[in-house]
């Protein structure tokens, strides 16, 4: 009699154990050593963009509020990455059909020389910072299908003359290397029922002295209150500490 006790209570140890077992690869659901690793590491990112100071709040708000937004401010300080956010932010809630990033083709300082490929291989080295916040954004896969549709185009400040961009999100990126004209004439693409932000930091053109136009630009269009100019500081920068420091004394 005992023994047969001890037979059911190791049936019933079992049974229970067998419960608390899960197959390490599940049919359905779950990780799949099949599958591309990319299908499942390539995940959206989803987490809400908030401000980290108030002038960062404030540009967030201007850009929500108005249709011409101008973000000056030292490097760090979000002017891209806070602009790229609303833009994929209007994008997903159906407020714009497009977006359209543009960004001079200016070298920091040293010459690449001719580089090699088709007019996107060329543009990539230039636009590498956009495709950066893109990805974080939107995830590699969905931003190379959005680009292949043509409901995301990055175009170079040189393409952006004759036309009119209705219902698009725009962004340029880097304008203290355009110059007056450049910037007068991308701002006058704006279209119906468009958002343009404009980005750049006066004090850091790559241009030669006296041919940036965004300061000249921004202190102009400080007068129109449709337009806002969010100066950004030091005290707005979120990267590493060290560099507000090092921007003091630069």
């Amino acid at each position: 009699m005992a023994k047969r006790s001890m037979r059911s209570k190791s049936r019933d140890n079992a049974y229970a154990a067998a419960q608390n077992v899960h197959p390490l690869f599940p049919s359905r659901g779950g990780w799949n050593p099949l599958e591309s690793a990319d299908e499942h590491r390539d995940r959206k990112y989803v987490k809400n963009v908030r401000a980290m100071s108030p002038a960062q709040q404030l540009l967030m708000d201007s850009i929500d509020e108005r249709a011409v937004v101008l973000a000056l401010g030292p490097a760090g300080t979000g002017k891209t990455y806070l602009a790229i956010a609303k833009a994929v932010e209007a994008l997903e809630a159906g407020k714009v059909s497009r977006i359209v990033l543009s960004r001079p083709a200016v070298e920091a300082g040293e010459s690449l020389g001719f580089l090699p490929g088709d007019l996107n291989e060329k543009l990539a080295p230039y636009l590498r910072p956009l495709y950066d916040a893109l990805t974080e954004r939107l995830g590699t896969k969905r931003l190379k299908a959005l680009l292949a549709e043509g409901i995301i185009e990055i175009a170079p400040v040189a393409y952006m003359r004759g036309r009119t961009l209705s219902e698009c999100f725009v962004v340029i990126d880097e304008a203290q290397n355009c110059t007056y004209g450049q910037i007068k004439m991308l701002l006058t693409r704006l279209g119906w029922r468009s958002t343009m932000v404009l980005t750049g930091d006066p004090d850091q053109t790559d241009l030669l002295p006296g041919l940036s136009g965004l300061g000249d630009v921004a202190q102009r269009l400080e007068s129109i209150a449709e337009i806002p100019v969010v100066r950004l500081s030091e005290g707005d920068i979120v990267r590493h500490p060290l560099v507000a420091s090092m921007l003091t004394v630069l």
